[in-house]
């Protein structure tokens, strides 16, 4: 039987790339409502991040990651459906789909796939 992949189960390196890609996700809509502010803090949180890592992702917050930073290619083909149901997490988190973050997270799953 497969176990199912947790957030605590990432490396400290793809707990930070899957943060980064939730922050991306944030920003589609060119805003940080409170819902995905508290999603990613709860993420980070669970994750037990240092507090050098802590300051990367209050960075990400403030400013969107790049997008060399955010390639879905990147992203280990064991890792792939914990980042989509964390991107999943993400878009309802403000309780607003916007036609954006949909958009994304279509394209995000259809390049993982």
């Amino acid at each position: 039987m497969l176990r199912r992949m947790k957030l605590t189960d990432l490396n400290r390196e793809d707990s930070l790339q899957l943060l980064r890609f939730i922050c991306s996700f944030a920003w589609a809509d060119l805003e940080i409502a409170q819902g995905e502010r508290d999603l990613v803090h709860r993420m980070a949180k669970e994750m037990e991040l240092s507090g050098e890592d802590l300051e990367s992702v209050e960075t990400w917050l403030k400013y969107p990651p790049s997008p060399e930073e955010v390639d879905p290619q990147d992203i280990p083909l064991a890792h792939r459906q914990v980042f989509l149901n964390a991107a999943l997490q993400m878009v309802g988190a403000d309780g607003n789909v916007d036609s954006d973050e949909l958009e994304n997270l279509q394209l995000f799953e259809k390049l993982l796939r």
